[in-house]
């Protein structure tokens, strides 16, 4: 158990119903008082492969997943031979009498004597429901609102015997399994994963139009949307590849529906053409870009920060973005909805990057203050009619843009450099005034950028430097060197682009040692504050095995 908190595990095979286990018990986790924070590590496969789905818990507030386990729900042998190393001091193993624990502190259970196999899973359920001292009316509730409307009564029914079977099974085992107690009167939390805050937050920002093809890890992005499609008027459509995505949310953005493509690294390669041409016709265009290890397919369902220079330069010639990186799943809503109105206001391509592990992340949140939110509202400003400009240069370089056919104006865009009217132009002279201008947005998105967020010391002996979804590993790295005595600090990065040196450049030259953690081989994150802040970082802490930072995995590191 670490800092109060417990870890288990539960490792199969696809389609032995592990996913379905898990995300019962960390409802009902929540549901009983707990914060929770899921990882889930799965094979590029539809059956069979080696996957997991671990949850941690705790009464208090959590950051970072962690190592060592305390409960492993083992549902083959594989996950035996590969996880009980893991086990902590007094953990608990759950497998089939079957199976062989070796040296782990082992219950087996009689599954095939408890159920019929089609509720295997479920006796795992109630075992480990029971272990962690959850209600059973509580844990069938939640067992009955995942599957009921998809299975029917009698499955219901049926899923239902077999968990109270393994529940009187489990309370007369010895296990000495003391889970920490929950909060007595918790708040009312949700559970919700990177991907769904996302979608949420850009439906809050007046999502009207998306377009999609599915690439894991970001198609929850576009299953989250859909579910909620029609009662929030979006359009969308499952394009047969990511060239035809992007180009037609670029059509929708041009006719007024504020759009967002998702994909990860890729879909996003087939879509570079399409980013450029947003940039040229300035088009407000959001993309959703998870990032999966690489070259190529890599590790297709796996976790990597590596494409960050990859949004930052995408797409051919020079153009003005915005990348938002978000570090937690509530950073996740706020990006979604943040990006439509940049997009909008910039009228030009506005990034966000997730990966694999922040997509599958599921969290307890209390729910969203949407009071203040408000939908983007496309279009308008300018002269009207024949005088309208669709491209005028003005000193920020933003024009006026006009919807087609919601007036008299004639609304022109067109790939080709192009005059104030969007006309073709080969006019050198005017080539380079209305790059500048289309540039000169730029400073704008610098005056709006999101500051970094510092915690600890100002001089602190060591600062670490995170970005993205490494922000709560190295959260909990620090605060478990603070507690040892150590002066550490912290500062986060929730956009990476532009950069605003002004706003962390004094308080990282204060550093004794600034230490940049991110999630690839390269650092690219820590190349791009030495462009742009000329500050150099005195380490690298990279992660490229396709797995999750941890805050252990960066302690190490620190001390090698």
């Amino acid at each position: 158990m670490s800092q109060g908190s417990m870890n288990l595990m539960i490792g199969g095979e696809a389609g032995q119903g592990l996913v379905t286990i898990g995300q019962v018990l960390a409802k009902a986790l929540v549901k009983s008082g707990y914060h929770i924070l899921v990882t889930q590590d799965y094979m590029s496969r539809v059956r069979g492969g080696h996957n997991t789905f671990t949850i941690r818990f705790s009464p208090q507030d959590l950051d970072s997943p962690c190592e060592g386990l305390d409960l492993l729900v083992a549902l083959n042998q594989e996950t035996l031979d590969r996880h009980a190393k893991e086990l902590n001091s007094g953990a608990v193993v759950l497998a089939d009498t079957g199976l062989s624990c070796g040296q782990a502190p082992c219950l087996n259970v009689p599954y095939h004597d408890l159920a019929d196999k089609r509720y295997l899973n479920t006796v795992a359920l109630g075992v480990a429901s029971h272990l962690l001292g959850l209600d059973l009316e509580l844990v069938a509730e939640t067992l009955e609102t995942a599957i009921g409307k998809k299975k029917g009564d009698k499955v219901v029914t049926e899923n239902r015997q077999a968990l109270e079977k393994a529940v009187q099974w489990a309370a007369g085992q010895d296990h000495g399994l003391k889970p920490p107690a929950p909060e007595k009167e918790p708040d009312q939390r949700m559970m919700l994963g990177g991907n769904q805050a996302i979608a949420l937050g850009a439906l809050a920002g007046g999502l009207k139009f998306l377009a999609f093809y599915p690439m894991t890890p970001s198609t929850a992005i576009a299953l989250t949307v859909i579910s909620h499609a029609e009662q929030m008027g979006v359009v969308y459509e499952q394009a047969e590849d990511e060239i035809a995505a992007v180009n037609m949310a670029l059509g929708a953005s041009y006719a007024g529906a504020p759009a967002l493509v998702c994909t990860s690294g890729g879909g996003y390669a087939l879509m570079t053409e399409g980013v450029s041409l947003a940039g040229m016709t300035e088009t407000p265009l959001v993309i959703a870009l998870a990032m999966r290890p690489g070259p190529a397919t890599g590790l297709p369902t796996r976790t990597e920060q590596g494409d960050l220079l990859f949004a930052l330069y995408g797409g051919h010639g020079e153009f003005p973005r915005a990348i938002l990186t978000p570090g937690s799943v509530k950073q996740c809503f706020a990006a979604g909805y943040r990006a439509l109105h940049l997009a909008e206001k910039f009228q030009t391509p506005v990034f966000i990057l997730t990966d694999q592990f922040l997509a599958d992340s599921l969290r307890a949140l209390t729910p969203f203050d949407l009071s203040g939110l408000t939908p983007v509202r496309p279009g308008g400003g300018g002269a009207s009619g024949d005088d309208y400009l669709r491209y005028a240069i003005t000193d920020d370089g933003i024009s006026p843009r006009r919807l087609p056919g919601m007036g008299p104006e004639l609304v022109i865009a067109d790939s080709d450099e192009h005059d104030e009217q969007g006309h073709i132009t080969e006019d050198l002279e005017l080539r380079v005034r209305m790059n500048d201008k289309r540039l000169a947005k730029q400073k704008g998105l610098r005056a709006e950028v999101e500051a970094p967020v510092f915690t600890g010391p100002e001089d602190a002996d060591t600062l670490l430097v995170s970005w993205g979804s490494s922000q709560g590993p190295v959260a909990e790295a620090a605060r478990r060197l603070g507690e040892d005595g150590q002066s550490v600090g912290t500062c986060h990065f929730s956009q990476v682009w532009p950069l605003a040196p002004e706003q962390f450049s004094e308080r990282l030259k204060k550093a004794g040692q600034v230490v940049v953690i991110e999630g690839n081989a390269t650092g690219q994150f820590a190349g791009l504050l030495k462009k742009e802040a000329g500050i150099a970082a005195q380490r690298f802490i990279g992660r490229y095995d396709g797995l999750n930072l941890t805050p252990e995995y960066i302690l190490r590191q620190l001390a090698s």
